[in-house]
């Protein structure tokens, strides 16, 4: 809640000490059902489940019937302290201002993201992505990491001689797969810096290449074995096509109404920035 909005009886104290059953009648799920009226001003369920949103986390994991008679209560002190005041201080009736703002903005938001994550949307969006996708190899390769050629050399004939490349990597191997045997696991175009790409697409499964070098060193790379990459079912990436597309959609419609405004502003070297800090500004 706002740092505001603190009353003489602690919320922490009325959800311990109340509890009371949720409503039994029909209009439950009324949101403008009234729940109380204090001198005259409503207070309904919605009311209340706003509230409930914005309470502290520890607060809204309490079962609903024993936040039911603590939420009203705080609104009906918050609905009499109010009354009490003819008119907003400056620095509130900003925060209100922006409060608003802040809320028009995301239900505006809110519509836009539905209209671009509908099914249809994210069913052009896959296709878009993955519908000519051709399958992608990937690789699963070990290597040793040592600092010359030469060392690398010495490994590759150690490893013609029969010499074990999981051990030779755990004992020799400066890379950080090293004690995993040099096992870098699976991976596909592009992942790697191109000389090692490159060595990797020339070797057969099985086989060991090198001496390569990169600017890590010099490498002795053995391919375990590859295999061919589907594209993923449109419910492996929906989460990513919404997050791309909702962020998309977004922008443009910011784009488009800045493109119709009238928009003109100050810039820091308009106004003092320290001044943002001059919280006892909004107390003129």
């Amino acid at each position: 809640m706002h740092p505001r909005h603190k009353f003489t009886t602690a919320l922490t104290a009325i959800v311990i000490s109340m509890s009371a059953p949720a409503f039994a009648d029909g209009h439950a799920a009324d949101p403008n059902k009234v729940v109380a009226t204090v001198n005259g001003t409503d207070i309904t369920l919605g009311h209340r489940i706003v509230l409930k949103q914005r309470l502290p986390q520890q607060y809204q994991q309490l079962p609903g019937d024993v936040l039911f008679e603590g939420i009203l209560d705080q609104l009906v002190q918050q609905t009499l302290l109010g009354q009490q005041i003819e008119t907003l201080s400056n620095g509130s009736q900003l925060t209100l201002e922006n409060e608003e703002r802040a809320l028009r903005a995301s239900d505006e938001i809110r519509s836009v993201v539905d209209a671009a994550t509908t099914d249809e949307a994210l069913q052009a969006a896959y296709d878009a992505a993955y519908g000519n996708a051709e399958p992608e190899t990937e690789y699963n390769a070990s290597h040793i990491l040592v600092e010359t050629e030469e060392a690398a050399a010495a490994l590759i004939t150690e490893l013609e001689g029969g010499a074990d490349f999981a051990e030779l990597a755990r004992e020799n191997s400066t890379g950080p797969s090293g004690p995993n045997g040099g096992l870098l696991g699976w991976f596909g175009k592009g992942a790697m810096v191109a000389p090692f790409e490159e060595a990797v697409l020339a070797t057969e499964v099985g086989a060991v290449s090198g001496p390569v070098q990169t600017q890590f060193g010099w490498h002795v790379i053995k391919l375990n074995e590859t295999r061919i990459k589907d594209a993923p079912a449109l419910e492996q990436v929906r989460a990513q096509l919404v997050d791309d597309a909702s962020r998309a959609a977004i922008e443009a419609r910011v784009e488009e109404l800045e493109g119709g405004a009238d928009i003109t502003r100050l810039t820091a070297t308009d106004i003092d920035p320290v001044l943002l800090d001059q919280v006892d500004l909004l107390e003129q």
